[in-house]
């Protein structure tokens, strides 16, 4: 059986209601298996958790980063809830050794595929919904997210953003930017950062982010908007 006491220190979460953590937790191979086992699959549980992830991701674009249009909104959302995404977040937490797995199942390398971690995440999101609302699950899901939103952004358009910048600045002026943070507030769960990005003694932009690293790409964006409209 699952280590259920190991689990919630993984996730960060004390559940109220065991049943619900071990109920996420129990593929449909099993109860082929042990069809007297006292908890259904975990298949309600994840579909509840796939509505709840897509929410506070779409919530969080939408909030968080104004700039962007409904199609880049639309392209990060897809990357964020993923199976590939999902799964890497499922192993960094070694969801797999925790299944509720068939023998069969788990001979075939079960406890490794990205289907059944994908779906096991998303049934812990929705029994953390369940049990401890919404508050908690959206500070859940974006700790796990956050890091992997920064990559995208930094893969899609941030690296680019700092990177052309610098080119520019250093082309025409031989400077080279300087990134600096301004501001830091809120609650260490949605703690939100201002960072300016300054040539010379010029402030050429300011951003916003729920991470360093985003408001510096943010500050980036602002200050090439800047340059290309003043040529």
């Amino acid at each position: 059986m699952a280590d259920l006491e190991e689990i919630q220190q993984a996730l960060g979460v004390s559940f109220n209601k065991i049943s619900l953590l071990e109920q996420s937790l129990v593929h449909r191979s099993y109860l082929n298996e042990n069809p007297d086992f006292s908890l259904p699959s975990n298949e309600r549980l994840e579909f509840l958790g796939d509505a709840v992830l897509g929410l506070i991701v779409a919530d969080n674009l939408y909030r968080d980063f104004p700039r962007l249009s409904e199609g880049e909104m639309t392209q990060l959302r897809a990357y964020l809830v993923r199976q590939e995404t999902l799964a890497d977040v499922a192993t960094s937490l070694k969801l797999g050794q925790y299944l509720y797995l068939g023998h069969g199942e788990a001979s075939c390398g079960g406890r490794n595929r990205p289907s059944n971690l994908a779906c096991a995440l998303e049934a812990i999101i929705g029994a953390v919904f369940i049990d401890q609302g919404l508050a908690k699950t959206r500070k859940l899901v974006l700790h796990w997210l956050t890091p992997r939103l920064e990559k995208a952004l930094q893969e899609e358009q941030g690296a680019d953003y700092k990177s052309r910048l610098q080119e520019i600045v250093q082309a025409s002026r031989h400077l080279t930017p300087i990134y600096r943070m301004v501001e830091a507030v809120g609650p260490d769960h949605a703690r939100q950062f201002t960072a300016e990005v300054v040539v010379g003694k010029k402030v050429l932009g300011r951003g916003q982010g729920f991470s360093k690293q985003l408001a510096e790409m943010e500050a980036a964006r602002v200050a090439l908007s800047k340059i290309s409209r003043s040529d």
